[in-house]
């Protein structure tokens, strides 16, 4: 049971760990240019993501199941990454 809530601190540092790596980008290149929502959405998609494991690796039993989960979760992490960065599918959510 501890090593299930330790897992519940870990994703939010980890997430916080992340998001660092652009923030100190930005302080020694112009190429790295977020604005304070491209941080808030990362967060948001990050933590989502995170607990979305979580709550597989809680409660899916089967091993097969869960890496065709996983794998799906991290296809459309991807994908809406890619998406919101670059607009691969030209939604109007699209970051060009």
């Amino acid at each position: 049971m501890v090593a299930r809530n330790k897992r519940l601190i870990i994703i939010p540092l980890s997430i916080v760990f992340l998001l660092l790596i652009p923030l100190i980008a930005m302080q020694f290149t112009s190429q790295v240019n977020w604005s304070p929502f491209d941080f808030l959405i990362m967060g948001i998609l990050l933590l989502g993501t995170g607990f979305i494991f979580e709550l597989v690796l809680r409660k899916v039993k089967k091993i097969q199941h869960r890496v065709i989960l996983c794998v799906a979760i991290v296809i459309s992490f991807l994908l809406v990454w890619a998406e919101l960065a670059v607009g691969i599918f030209g939604t109007p959510f699209a970051g060009s």
